[in-house]
């Protein structure tokens, strides 16, 4: 029998070549790990200790129009297996970052997608000109943040915002469109519904579940923002029901995230209907867990003959 072709990652054992390109809408990335926006910046920091290069993509951190401070301390609180965030979206804005964080990670082969968030219809369809004319693979619009006043989930949970925003984005957009949708609703299939009504070339869920901690000393949220997005493993089993869901629902490719934190997870948000997974407060935890993720991912594939990874999405069995 001739042995198949192995390949060496860095730092770890041997594996079989395999198939792990994946498509999303067009774009096809070498691996189905994604970074999740809000929690892996530009990658700079993340760039001391892995090679982004090894990545399927990076979405980086949420962009707005103009430069934003975010909410004001304290932003993140701990909680059982999870945390709660209010950051706000502070970021530099959209120029800055076409010209001061985008040309760092186009040193790498990796695939880029542009999050961006908006007050308004016309924020979102703004920023969809401008980073059309940038050098990023894919746009993310990210209607779904639980922790801004304007904007943000206020479009992820009414189904006739979600086709607005979702086809007036199409209208200027030259990249394809990817719509983050919010977990905070109460039939995500409608938004999954409307967003592939509007255009949409693909989705991405789930953002983060509202929350709350009190400190029963002061009898004050720990928040200052009162509420905040919760992530974390705790949040993983209602990514896979939604992913599922989306998956039964509509036809466009998914990007699955929420507390994933092993390879076993991705193998199972994808079996649940995911193209591609995101790998989000993991990553705050353990710089290393997208590469881990990904290496775990690729052992599930050598151990149970899967030859190609777009093969487990969507192969759950339903009873």
């Amino acid at each position: 029998m001739q042995a198949r072709p192995r390949i060496q990652l860095k730092g770890g054992n041997p594996v079989s070549k395999l198939n792990t390109a994946v498509n999303i809408a067009g774009v096809e990335l070498k691996n189905p790990i994604v970074t999740a926006s809000g929690t892996f910046g530009f990658g700079r920091e993340f760039s001391e200790f892995f090679d982004l290069s090894q990545l399927g993509a990076v979405s980086v951190k949420g962009l707005t129009l103009k430069p934003k401070a975010g909410n004001p301390p304290p932003r993140v609180a701990e909680s059982a297996s999870g945390m709660l965030n209010s950051v706000g979206l502070q970021n530099p804005g959209v120029e800055s970052f076409i010209k001061d964080e985008l040309p760092f990670l186009r040193g790498f082969d990796v695939k880029i997608i542009a999050n961006m968030a908006g007050n308004t219809v016309e924020d979102y369809v703004e920023m969809a000109r401008i980073l059309s004319d940038a050098d990023v693979d894919m746009l993310e619009v990210n209607i779904s943040c639980p922790n801004v006043k304007e904007g943000g989930v206020a479009f992820g949970v009414d189904e006739r915002a979600v086709y607005e925003v979702t086809s007036r984005v199409k209208a200027v957009s030259k990249k394809p469109v990817i719509i983050k949708l919010s977990p905070n609703v109460t039939d995500i299939k409608k938004i999954a519904k409307a967003a592939e009504s509007g255009g949409a070339d693909a989705l991405s869920l789930i953002n983060t579940l509202l929350g709350m901690r009190i400190d029963i000393k002061t009898r004050r949220p720990i928040l200052k923002n009162n509420t905040g997005g919760l992530s974390g493993p705790a949040v993983f089993p209602i990514a896979v029901r939604m992913v599922h869901d989306v998956y039964e629902a509509v036809k466009l490719p998914i990007i699955g995230m929420g507390g994933v934190a092993r390879g076993e997870d991705a193998v199972e948000l994808m079996m649940a209907g995911a193209s591609a997974v995101a790998v989000g407060s993991a990553a705050l935890v353990n710089p290393l867990a997208p590469i881990e993720i990904k290496r775990g991912l690729e052992k599930f594939m050598e151990d149970n003959g899967v030859a190609s990874v777009s093969e487990l999405t969507g192969s759950a069995k339903m009873w």
